[in-house]
């Protein structure tokens, strides 16, 4: 997909460090919130710095074996913000995606199956969080992007006096 063709979707993007963050659900699911808590948490320090790629409307196309960003050009700049309206703010003008949010998604599940967990967009594979309705996403999204998965299997260090892991493996956040 060349940038001619670059699909119009129903979404938000906040571009956090070096890969965006892109929110999809229907319309009043909270993308413009996440998008705007996303840009709260990397001015506090929670996650790394993360700015603006585009809300309510974003422009998807495929370069190599990546998904690219890209604002609405009418809406560079532009984000709601719950009672206050729309707001300008600084923003980028394409990342690569790194991690999809759905919100209001309905195969949300408390421990997901590897499959959920995997977004294919215009044939490009992404690290997925599915998040059911009424629950907050932002914690999610924090963990995914500052943690790295659980081992199921493996040994547990011997300076682990509860038996209990607290060794990662590699996941979205060593990518």
């Amino acid at each position: 997909m060349t940038d001619a063709t670059a699909a119009s979707v129903h979404a938000s993007a906040v571009m956090v460090a070096d890969r965006a963050v892109l929110i999809r659900g229907p319309s009043g699911s909270g993308k413009s919130r996440l998008a705007f808590d996303l840009i709260l948490a990397g001015r506090t320090g929670q996650i790394p710095p993360a700015v603006l790629v585009g809300d309510d409307r974003v422009h998807l196309a495929v370069h190599g074996h990546h998904l690219v960003v890209r604002p609405a050009p009418q809406l560079a700049g532009l984000i709601e913000i719950r009672g206050l309206g729309i707001r300008r703010c600084a923003f980028t003008a394409e990342a690569v995606v790194g991690l999809v949010v759905d919100l209001a998604a309905q195969d949300a599940e408390r421990l997901p199956s590897p499959e959920t967990l995997q977004a294919l967009i215009h044939g490009v594979r992404i690290p997925r969080i599915p998040v059911e309705s009424g629950f907050s996403p932002l914690p999610l999204v924090v963990a995914a992007l500052t943690t790295t998965e659980g081992t199921e299997t493996g040994s547990l260090s011997d300076d682990c006096a509860k038996g209990i892991s607290n060794h990662m493996g590699p996941s979205i956040a060593t990518e």
